[in-house]
């Protein structure tokens, strides 16, 4: 085992531009924009697109892309929400009434794409480069494939061998991704014509409107996805297939540009999402912990794991009870990321018991200002099903200070490919509920609840450290081990992202049909059996995984240093991931 600074993969330095990203290849793409002289968003937009690309059994073109930005001119963070709503014709009772209370995979579960306006959004309001110089690495690796890695090989793999996950299932998907009637084996190379050509049709919409300027060129690329000839072929398949989409509700369509909400962490600030997704999970935890000597407990000993994986459940306990789209849903978000709220929930863990079910929600509502009970009950689960570990991951950041954060997804399997797209629509609708009570039951037009969640963290108000990672739930827990590996045990970002985690799973899963395991916490094997023994003598219901399992997400982080300039990246072995810079 390497020792304290020590790592099995060296992290990246350099004092220039930096990206780390899900995949090599992203990663490259990523890089290539900024040697040819793109900022930050532009090479994580390039990024972004091409993990689309390289990593299609997890992300998808059509699906979600939630992005963070710190712009260093105007010392703002801003955040763009990119997640697709619900249609305006769907609702809880067809569900009730034609599927017995269950949503089916297939386009019944489909939202709005969202991650082609969420890219353009980005590169249009903080960019300088045009849709075809960001996009050109992407088209390249659809149009002349690259070599299947041994992660993507087991992700297609899994899809045809759970006929559930829907992969198998579509005859569209199967074309693309199972040209010889298998999925593709490692080093196959992988071509995906259909995709490309979308591109090409966005870049040709671009080059057509170019004479008015980039930005009404990339409006016009955003107009023939979200009204145009593309829009309609999306149509026709989803009404071929049953669904609910129609061209009023891709052409009303958009992402939102908005404030971020944070936590403090002693002389640290964490930058997220708001409650359209499970980011504030990640703020709300460390500003429990913040009063807590963590140092002196050790790192990944028994009693730090007990502390801030209870810490943890207590901000899951609070996303299930108040956590929905905040344009439908009153969301005490100023009372949960509150000092006196968080001070109160920290207050709730017996360091010598652990909770042997989901904690109950607090009552933030006080701390707001409002006279107010807490959360009404709500349904805990639904049947029992898999635990989906989906999404990647891209950061970058450049010479003038620009941060960029971003965590694309939509697995393959719950949808079918568009014939003659490569591209599906968003299947989010599958972090909804049907229980008409809780905060994230399905609404006309409303989001859901989304997993992938990009966060920007600052010291003494100067940018630090673009993070995140996949992993469906796993997100927020794997974020808090990165971060405090960083600020409270003074890792470098290559050896916090390589030091054994754990999970924690006591919460229903974001996924329909939310599974939900009372009490269980994972660990990697790495983790001291004698602490394991200790922590299930606590009360935990504890599984020992592998070493380095890809379970517990696939980090990415840049670290920014103010003093010495230089930029250290890392990335995660566990995957595909890797940092480039210079």
């Amino acid at each position: 085992m390497p020792g304290r600074m020590n790592t099995y993969r060296p992290p990246i330095m350099g004092t220039s531009h930096m990206v780390s990203a899900g995949h090599y290849l992203a990663a490259a793409a990523g890089y290539r924009i900024f040697e040819e002289g793109g900022n930050a968003i532009d090479a994580g937009v390039a990024a972004g697109i091409a993990i689309n690309v390289t990593l299609p059994s997890a992300t998808n073109f059509g699906g979600v892309a939630p992005i963070a930005i710190y712009d260093a001119a105007s010392d703002e963070v801003i955040t763009i929400s990119g997640l697709g709503r619900w249609p305006r014709a769907a609702n809880i009772e067809y569900f009730n009434e034609h599927h017995g209370g269950q949503i089916p995979i297939g386009v019944l579960r489909t939202v709005v794409p969202a991650a082609p306006d969420a890219w353009l959004t980005a590169i249009a309001q903080y960019g300088t480069m045009t849709f075809e110089q960001v996009v050109t690495p992407a088209l390249e690796l659809a149009e002349n494939g690259f070599p299947v890695s041994a992660y993507l090989c087991e992700g297609l793999q899994s899809n045809e061998d759970d006929p559930e996950g829907g992969g198998a299932m579509w005859p569209s998907t199967r074309e693309i991704y199972m040209p010889k009637g298998r999925p593709p084996r490692v080093g196959e190379i992988l071509v995906q014509t259909d995709l490309a050509r979308t591109f090409r049709r966005l870049i040709e919409a671009e080059q057509d409107a170019s004479h008015l300027g980039r930005e009404a060129a990339l409006q016009a690329a955003r107009d023939r996805f979200y009204r145009g000839d593309i829009a309609e072929e999306m149509i026709a398949f989803s009404d071929s297939q049953g669904g609910w989409i129609t061209m009023e509700d891709l052409a009303e369509f958009s992402v939102k540009v908005e404030p971020p909400v944070s936590g403090q962490f002693r002389e640290y600030t964490v930058y997220t999402c708001n409650a359209w997704c499970q980011g504030p999970v990640v703020a709300q935890t460390l500003q429990m912990l913040e009063d807590d000597d963590l140092a002196a407990m050790g790192h990944n000993s028994t009693e730090y794991i007990h502390l801030v994986s209870q810490a943890l459940n207590l901000a899951y306990a609070d996303r299930h009870a108040y956590y929905g789209d905040p344009d439908l849903v009153d969301v005490p978000i100023e009372g949960l990321l509150s000092k006196g709220y968080t001070r109160s929930r920290r207050a709730d863990i017996d360091m010598t018991d652990a909770f042997p079910e989901m904690p109950e929600p607090g009552n933030p509502w006080p701390y707001q200002g409002v006279s107010r009970n807490g959360a009404p009950a709500v349904a805990m689960a639904g049947a029992a099903g898999g635990r989906m570990q989906d999404t990647s991951y891209v950061c970058a950041v450049d010479r003038w200070g620009n941060a960029f954060s971003a965590t694309p997804s939509d697995p393959l399997a719950p949808s079918p490919i568009v014939p003659g797209l490569g591209i599906q629509m968003s299947s989010r609708g599958s972090q909804t509920w049907l229980d008409p009570e809780h905060p994230s039951a399905l609404q006309p037009w409303k989001r859901p609840r989304l997993t992938p969640n990009p966060s920007i963290a600052f010291k003494d108000g100067k940018l630090l450290m673009p993070f995140g990672t996949p992993g469906g739930d796993t997100q927020c827990t794997s974020m808090v081990q990165l971060f405090l590996n960083v600020a409270v045990h003074g890792m470098n970002p290559q050896k916090a992202i390589e030091e054994p985690r754990f999970a924690t799973w006591n919460f229903p899963n974001s996924f329909w049909p939310h599974t939900y395991l009372p009490g269980r916490l994972d660990l990697e094997g790495r983790i001291d059996a004698t602490t394991a023994a200790e922590l299930v003598g606590l009360g935990h219901d504890v599984h020992v995984l592998d070493d380095w399992t890809p379970t517990g997400g696939a980090m990415t982080a840049i670290m920014v240093d103010h003093e010495s300039g230089v930029l250290s990246g890392g990335a995660d072995p566990r995957r595909d991931s890797y940092a480039i810079g210079r």
